[in-house]
């Protein structure tokens, strides 16, 4: 008989779109997971969904498990036979728990030693006999959010409206909540009628006679076509937001683009307002002239046909008018709203009840930010801007607007600013200073946007520290780990050679000051070396670092971050050349017998014995003097480098661990000493130069 293709669908009420692609994605893995082990041939999987349905199609089944030859392993020679050379128990045992008898048993050596072995053959099911464990994998998945209903236990992101399961023409019977599998599914809510599949092989075709495209990445391109083809017909541009428009696509089984219009005077409120309305709000593509203009039209997407379109965008627009005339109102209510009294209102609002209001945060973040600043030694006027910017930052969570759309906080900040009368690089770093919101955004562009920045996350961060609120596994929150990594990208970006430890040390002081710590400075400070260390590891990792110089260059300290991966990037360009093995052993040696100095004092030359000695300690001097120039990271490499010589005719000629006690002691100096300096670059002893 030849193969089979294999259908599973479950057809649900309509389902979170945000829920879709990582519910098909495990549903598919499951499946082949399922297949694998079972040991079940196919040629292919194609997963479907609709926000009605997810949905695999196996393709070419085979219609039972391959036969399989295995090899079991037994019990030692040693164990498997008496001293006598007959069977043991154990060996009995061993060979009739395989089915099989002594006579079976042979040996075969593995690392030196002999065991009782066995072949065992295995006839393959038959596909059709192991299919109705499938149920397990659909009751399996697991989703964001899940409920209940009626008077059923199972949990599930939607009830299940209908199942199927069809090997070949061959229904697979199973039942689910009182849903029992067949060969029956639903065309378009409105457009289609119920249809019964008579081989999977039709499933995708006849869906689609029914008005449902089953293929998301299909329905996809159909989108994109048809806003294309409004493009062209129009001379406009339709901006796709690619998250905007993986969200349309998973609302609509069937889907057909249309445009609408609204009024002119609308466009007088901020285009960030009126796209931020459209998209969240309506899932609407916002519509704009070729030189990059705003234009009152909008363009939306229906699950259905063209029938009574015009009908459609009517009341799409209805709808939007009154979006945007709450818009407009807002945005007119706020113009009467001071900056002061804006701020005023932020001590009335509590950021959390263990940190306090968001105008004592402000305060924080506005000391924070001077002190950034000054060690910095930015210019006057950017030194005004800071401290302008991190004062009024958080004015406009109090306006209508930012209420409305929480998602334009600092944006709707920038524009008031301006027209409060503040400066262009207040109002920039006011917007600036969120970033970057998420992932794919960029860091601060404007030194004060940068500045506040920092200051505002770190903040964050200290504080939620101190109060022992820490990320833990996939519980973050509070999204510190988010702003953690944009403090580390922006001081890389900015290329700022301030040391990170120093700005945790500031972040935490003003915290403490404030009374907020629930622990320890120690404690807390610990906790944030590790979780900042954490981040950088990863950003390493990104750059393809090798693990072991990621553990050298942070193990000298969360000194300056550019200079970290600088450090970071010279190291693996090393490790593949001539003596780079050779000093970093000598440099480890020194590392390695640093630890035995109990503290490091001066280093006392009357007490040196040999040439070695001195030379070593120029040497030494002459590198420490370099180093304070402020090396580049190739440069520091080749400073310690140069030491290596020195470093063995030192040892080659000394012995540190002398037995008088005097000069013991001194040369552990002189090794702690070198060992300081090795450290400003890297904790070079870890790295495997094996």
């Amino acid at each position: 008989m030849s193969n089979r293709d294999l259908l599973l669908e479950i057809g649900l009420e309509e389902m979170p779109a945000r829920f879709i692609d990582e519910s098909i994605h495990q549903f598919g893995l499951k499946v082949e997971k399922w297949l694998s082990e079972n040991n079940i041939s196919y040629n292919g999987i194609k997963l479907f969904t609709t926000p009605r349905r997810l949905a695999v199609l196996v393709e070419s089944v085979a219609e039972g498990q391959e036969d399989n030859l295995i090899e079991a392993k037994g019990p030692a020679k040693k164990v498997a036979l008496t001293p006598d050379g007959s069977w043991s128990k154990a060996a009995i045992g061993f060979s009739r728990g395989q089915g099989l008898t002594v006579e079976d048993i042979y040996f075969k050596e593995i690392n030196g030693v002999e065991y009782a072995h066995v072949k065992k053959f295995i006839k393959g099911q038959e596909t059709v006999s192991l299919l109705p464990q499938l149920k397990n994998i659909v009751m399996g998945l697991t989703f964001p959010k899940n409920m209940r209903w009626a008077n059923e236990e199972l949990r599930y992101v939607r009830p299940i409206k209908w199942l199927i399961a069809m090997f070949g023409e061959e229904v697979v019977s199973f039942e689910i909540t009182g849903v029992v599998t067949g060969n029956e599914t639903k065309g378009h809510r409105f457009l289609g009628t119920n249809i019964k599949l008579n081989s999977p092989a039709n499933y995708e075709e006849s869906l689609f006679e029914q008005f449902v495209i089953a293929d998301a990445d299909k329905r996809k391109q159909a989108i994109r076509n048809q806003l294309e083809k409004i493009e062209v017909e129009n001379n406009w541009i339709i901006p796709i937001d690619e998250d905007l428009l993986n969200e349309v696509n998973h609302l609509v089984e069937y889907p057909t683009a249309l445009f609408g219009r609204f009024e002119k005077e609308f466009l007088e409120i901020p285009q960030e307002v009126l796209i931020t309305s459209m998209k969240e709000h309506q899932r609407y593509f916002p519509v704009k002239s070729q030189d990059g203009q705003l234009l009152p039209y909008f363009v939306t997407v229906r699950n259905g046909d063209h029938r009574h379109i015009e009908q459609v965008a009517r009341g799409n627009e209805k709808v939007l008018r009154a979006r945007l005339a709450d818009a407009a109102f807002f945005y007119k209510e706020d113009q009467k709203l001071s900056i002061e009294a804006a701020l005023e209102k932020l001590k009335t609002i509590v950021y959390h009840e263990e940190i306090g209001t968001i105008s004592d945060k402000v305060a924080r973040v506005r000391k924070l930010a001077n002190l950034v600043s000054e060690a910095l030694d930015l210019d006057e006027k950017t030194t005004i801007a800071v401290d302008r910017a991190a004062e009024i930052g958080k004015f406009d969570l109090v306006t209508q607007m930012v209420y409305e759309f929480p998602e334009l906080q600092g944006v709707m900040g920038e524009k008031y600013a301006l027209q409060k009368g503040e400066t262009l690089e207040v109002a920039k770093a006011i917007s600036e200073h969120y970033m970057p919101r998420n992932a794919e955004d960029d860091t601060a562009q404007s030194d004060a946007g940068a500045v506040v920045a920092i200051a505002e996350k770190l903040d964050t961060i200290c504080s939620f520290f101190a109060i022992g609120t820490i990320p833990s596994g996939s519980q973050d929150p509070y999204a510190l780990r988010r702003q953690a990594t944009g403090v580390v990208q922006t001081l890389v970006n900015k290329n700022w050679e301030i040391s990170l430890e120093r700005l945790i040390g500031l972040a935490l002081n003003l915290i403490t000051e404030d009374k907020i710590a629930k622990r320890s400075d120690e404690e807390i400070f610990h906790d944030l070396e590790q979780f900042f260390s954490l981040r950088l590891k990863h950003l390493l990792q990104e750059q393809e670092i090798r693990y072991d110089l990621i553990d050298a260059v942070l193990g000298s300290g969360l000194r300056s971050v550019p200079s970290l991966l600088e450090k970071a990037n010279v190291l693996q360009s090393k490790i593949e050349g001539e003596g780079f093995k050779e000093t970093i052993e000598a440099l480890s040696r020194v590392l390695n017998i640093a630890t035995k100095a109990e503290e490091m004092g001066d280093i006392d030359r009357e007490r040196f014995e040999n040439d070695q000695e001195e030379m070593l300690y120029h040497s030494y001097l002459d590198a420490a003097k370099r180093e304070e120039t402020g090396l580049a990271a190739v440069e520091f490499y080749d400073v310690l480098h140069s030491l290596k010589p020195s470093i063995n005719q030192y040892f080659e000629h000394t012995m540190v661990m002398a037995d008088r006690k005097e000069l013991r002691e001194n040369r552990l100096n002189q090794m702690a000493g070198l060992a300081t300096l090795i450290l400003k670059f890297a904790k070079v002893n870890v790295i495997n130069v094996k």
